[in-house]
């Protein structure tokens, strides 16, 4: 059966940050993800998630200067620099929560400019062999251009080569069923395919991003397909509620921690 996790980014906003975690488990979730920790102290993370007994499945490298519109600087030439700093910081709060997936965004680039690429690789490579050094996997996510207009990783067939390429072994997809659908489509059949290489799921409803309970998708269907699969790790509830979290976790309630 899935385990998901809660995204107390997108999900459970009606309380602050820290308090995500405590309505989290106590809707019945057994792990959490979000975007970024760096605003809150790692020390005070890891004591809500002792406290309710949660696993931390997941959260980004930090993405440059979010509020100027970086989502990432991976791809970005002359910010190698940059980029070694990040992985330190996120790494003390991977010591700090037992995080042991991270995902590196790339950041707004043409995909076809060399010097995009070639910086990418480097990044890409540079952060798995050190997060390696820590048991932990680095997690590439093709990103839609229609959420994410001018994101370098807009393909899934480009992270397959690339992961395959780098041949480094805590290097894995993240692939989130929501910008599958809109990139490409065919998501039953990319699960089979690429399963192998991936090391989180993310869901939400296409197009409008909200429980994954309707619209386009079946996702009962999919759900079944990921066990059937062999999938054993975590799907991330990347999606944001219609209206209040908890009057939309109907979805949730065969799958919730007793």
């Amino acid at each position: 059966m899935p385990v998901f996790a809660a995204n107390l980014t997108m999900m459970f906003n009606e309380w602050a940050f820290l308090d995500r975690f405590d309505a989290a488990a106590d809707a019945g979730f057994a792990a959490v993800e979000y975007l970024f920790p760096y605003e809150a102290a790692p020390e005070a993370i890891a004591e809500r998630l002792a406290r309710n007994n949660l696993q931390q499945t997941l959260f980004n490298l930090p993405p440059g200067d979010w509020a100027a519109g970086e989502r990432g600087i991976a791809a970005l030439p002359g910010r190698f620099d940059a980029l070694k700093a990040d992985v330190e910081r996120a790494l003390d709060y991977a010591a700090a929560t037992g995080v042991r997936r991270l995902h590196l965004m790339a950041g707004i680039a043409d995909p076809h400019d060399e010097d995009a690429s070639s910086c990418y690789r480097r990044s890409v490579t540079y952060a798995a062999g050190r997060l390696a050094e820590k048991g932990i996997d680095l997690l590439l996510e093709p990103i839609n251009g229609r959420n994410m207009p001018g994101y370098f990783l807009n393909d899934f067939g480009t992270a397959e080569r690339l992961i395959a390429e780098c041949g480094l072994p805590n290097l894995k997809l993240q692939f989130d069923i929501y910008h599958r659908q809109i990139i490409h489509g065919d998501v039953a059949m990319a699960l089979r395919r690429l399963l192998s290489i991936t090391g989180h799921i993310q869901i939400a409803s296409v197009p409008s991003r909200n429980e994954p309970d309707g619209e386009e998708l079946n996702y009962p269907y999919l759900f079944g397909e990921i066990d059937r699969l062999g999938y054993d790790g975590f799907i991330g509830c990347e999606y944001i509620p219609r209206g209040q979290t908890l009057d939309g976790l109907g979805w949730f309630k065969p799958f919730a921690r007793s």
